[in-house]
């Protein structure tokens, strides 16, 4: 009986003191925890503009492109969509993002080519150019004059760089998990792929079988490139990218564990060599 009543004892002595002590910690702990979690965070909202791609948005702003993709829920970067409201983490005013180049310029020759071609196709210019090519004379040809050859195709007008650095693990001509028109360079999964040069991108996807995540850019006096196994394509269809822009990260060809990048130059429908071409 003593020792119970020195324990209900101790209890009493004991018990206001402890109960406010802990429930001071723990509310002081909650209202820390409270704050903490709803304090809403630091950055800005930049809206997407016409020819800006989600690489050239993190640049500006100097967030990872994978962070920016993860934090603004965008699962494809390449389908980017103008108008779309990115939230930049860290940012403290909106800033600037040039586009790479703007389509008007781009279409501008286009248009006026095609002006060109309808007033030349009009009755009147046919009459006209059938009547002047009456008055020519034309000038004998011999037999004997040989035809001339084609020249090899040379990129004087286009200047490509390596997309990446890495061990050439396929030959062109060989066969590999790309087809024998292009070569295929290992690189680490994730790394940068840029483009070789300045270009329209004609395609970017994962339609077409064999190639995983593919981009193809049309260059200058019909060259076009292509890049396969992407793990992501940063870059969509019609927008134009500089050379040494940022384009894919590198991943692996469907089927295959190691990572490498599958890489074509063409000219027209002709796949070229890409080590003739590159410095």
């Amino acid at each position: 009986m003593l020792r119970c009543g020195f324990k209900g004892r101790r209890r009493r002595e004991l018990w206001p003191g402890n109960v406010w002590r802990v429930g001071r910690t723990v509310l002081v702990l909650a209202l820390l925890c409270w704050l903490t979690g709803c304090s809403p965070p630091r950055g800005v909202y930049h809206t997407v503009k016409p020819g800006q791609t989600l690489y050239r948005i993190g640049r500006a702003y100097n967030v990872d492109t994978d962070r920016l993709a993860r934090i603004n829920g965008i699962r494809e970067p390449s389908q980017l969509k103008v108008g779309k409201r990115l939230f930049i983490p860290g940012a403290r005013n909106p800033k600037y993002v040039p586009a790479t180049v703007s389509s008007a310029q781009r279409n501008r020759p286009q248009s006026t080519v095609k002006k060109a071609a309808k007033t030349a196709s009009s009755p009147r210019s046919r009459a006209t150019a059938s009547r002047r090519q009456a008055s020519v004379v034309k000038p004998s040809v011999k037999k004997n004059t040989p035809a001339l050859k084609k020249t090899p195709v040379k990129s004087s007008l286009v200047k490509f760089i390596w997309p990446v650095r890495g061990k050439m693990v396929k030959s062109f001509g060989q066969q590999g998990y790309g087809g024998r028109k292009g070569v295929e360079i290992a690189v680490k999964q994730g790394q940068e792929i840029v483009a070789a040069a300045a270009g329209r991108v004609t395609y970017s996807g994962n339609g077409i079988k064999g190639y995983g995540n593919l981009i193809i850019l049309k260059h200058a006096d019909d060259f076009f490139t292509v890049y396969g196994f992407n793990n992501k394509n940063l870059v969509s269809t019609g927008t134009y990218v500089s050379r040494g822009e940022h384009i894919a990260s590198g991943g692996s060809p469907p089927g295959c564990r190691d990572a490498r990048l599958h890489f074509e130059i063409r000219h027209g429908k002709n796949a070229l060599n890409p080590v003739s071409c590159l410095p």
